[in-house]
């Protein structure tokens, strides 16, 4: 946890501990490894060599130690152990109700669940916090294995009374007029998006950043400015007519849903048994929500039913 945070404090107060008995215990350990396993580095509190090689390790025996638990679950007829998997914000609107249907069939395997940027979550892979995650654009020339979901439709979102919100076939040059609240820097929306505006020779002003759908879509509804956003994650508002899509030349971008895992190691059974589930509902279960909400399109300032035909989010 120290390693984690690179603090003493912080990871005391997350295993509700003192930081003085946090420090009493790294302490204890050094003695019995006999090299210091933290430095500093000015506020930080840092691994040595000796410290990183330890954790290595320390992260090995834990997964060995969750393997026996699965093992023994099978030989007594039950599916048992702890999956950690992380996911973006933006997958928070459709993958909660995978994982509660899950769990409604595999009562005994305990889920935990990380929240967090695309960049945080390549970091708690490969720190062994995270089994897998769900995200959207994999890395690339990182050791990971991946394997596709579903589509995610990347526009942007628009206060109905919004001057460009009556336009058609907006061209991206007239954006530069325009204010963005964004989302952070290593985001994947974020990293989407600077890559659409470099292609298009366009730089809109940043009004304001934030980590948080939410609130970008409750200031994009009260006109502060526009968003670049998975409609994934305004399909209620756009349902409901708080919100519109800007009928951008070139938009909406249709990048791809991923679930993704770090090396070349296989996975714990139940965690494996979670990743197939997901793989093998996920793209139902996201072309249907988008159904429920009906068909988002940036030809019209409302949401259309959606005719009988294929859904649009299936590959």
């Amino acid at each position: 946890m120290v390693a984690r945070h690179h603090s003493f404090v912080r990871a005391a107060t997350e295993l509700h501990l003192s930081p003085s008995a946090v420090s009493l215990q790294i302490k204890e350990l050094e003695h019995i490894v006999g090299l210091p396993l933290f430095g500093r580095n000015g506020r930080s509190s840092c691994l040595t060599r000796a410290g990183e090689l330890l954790l290595v390790d320390v992260n090995r025996a834990f997964g060995a130690l969750k393997d026996a638990e699965d093992t023994l679950g099978r030989l007594v007829g039950k599916e048992t152990g702890v999956v950690s998997i992380g996911m973006v914000s933006n997958a928070t609107y459709f993958l909660p109700r995978l994982l509660a249907s899950f769990h409604a069939a595999h009562p005994d395997i305990e889920l935990h669940v990380a929240v967090a940027n695309r960049e945080h979550l390549l970091k708690k892979m490969s720190s062994n916090e995270i089994d897998f995650a769900i995200m959207g654009q994999p890395p690339q020339g990182v050791d990971t294995q991946f394997e596709l979901l579903a589509a995610q439709p990347l526009g942007i979102i628009a206060a109905p009374e919004h001057p460009l919100a009556h336009q058609r076939n907006i061209s991206p040059s007239s954006l530069n007029d325009s204010e963005f609240i964004v989302r952070e820097l290593g985001s994947g929306t974020r990293a989407a998006m600077d890559r659409f505006f470099l292609d298009k020779g366009v730089a809109p002003r940043h009004l304001m950043e934030m980590a948080n759908n939410e609130l970008i879509k409750q200031a994009v509804a009260a006109n502060m400015g526009l968003a670049f956003l998975s409609l994934h994650t305004a399909r209620l508002e756009l349902r409901n007519s708080m919100l519109v899509v800007l009928d951008v030349v070139g938009l909406p971008l249709i990048r791809s849903w991923h679930i993704v895992k770090m090396g070349c190691e296989p996975l714990s059974a139940a965690a494996e048994t979670l990743r197939r589930y997901i793989v093998d509902c996920a793209r139902t279960q996201i072309a249907q929500q988008l159904n429920d909400a009906g068909e988002i399109s940036p030809n019209s300032l409302v949401v259309r039913p959606r005719e009988s035909r294929a859904p649009a989010l299936t590959n």
